[in-house]
């Protein structure tokens, strides 16, 4: 891969976490003042903020919330085994606005396939973006706003916690009513 088409990864003055989350916070703030002021589709009761940044295998991601989303932001240790689309390499992006949802690509973390969104900026390098809300109006406040999300990993983990207790019962049922139907109906 050339440096024309390799991916940029975070300045080096950002290898600590704390570092990173500040200029997370910093770049946003900066794009909300420069680029986004006036939109009223923003909800300005809402801070820009990060939460929860960890280390998932070679990732640091992090929860972004600001005036207008609520996003996972993924920045690589190294750069990925992932092929950056055309005109999204540093160069082509250096004096390119500022786009909430780049161009979509397909990755896998956790031994799970996932698709976020690539995003570029010259200091945080390449990174991608999975959406988690895009309409931040409802919400009074950043708290308001991780209690709904809170509130969705709830029940999406009671689902996947039913899904797991039934689908062994569906399966079995679904056999049954299959073999009762070749059955002769005196046998019943």
């Amino acid at each position: 891969m050339t440096s024309e088409t390799a991916w940029r990864l975070c300045a080096e003055d950002l290898a600590e976490d704390q570092a990173l989350s500040a200029a997370v916070v910093a770049i946003h703030e900066r794009l909300l003042r420069e680029t986004l002021a006036g939109d009223p589709m923003l909800n300005m009761a809402l801070p820009i903020e990060v939460r929860a940044l960890r280390r998932v295998e070679d990732w640091r991601v992090l929860l972004l919330l600001t005036p207008w989303m609520l996003a996972r932001l993924l920045f690589p240790d190294r750069a990925p085994p992932l092929a950056l689309p055309e005109g999204w390499s540093a160069a082509e992006r250096a004096d390119a606005g500022y786009l909430v949802l780049g161009p979509r690509l397909s990755f896998d973390l956790f031994g799970q396939s996932q698709q976020a969104h690539l995003g570029y900026h010259e200091r945080l390098g390449h990174y991608l973006l999975q959406p988690l809300c895009l309409s931040m109006e409802p919400y009074r406040d950043a708290d308001a706003v991780f209690e709904r999300w809170s509130e969705v990993i709830r029940v999406r983990d009671e689902n996947m916690e039913a899904a797991r207790r039934d689908c062994p019962m569906q399966k079995e049922i679904s056999r049954r009513e299959l073999f009762r139907r070749l059955r002769p109906a005196n046998n019943e």
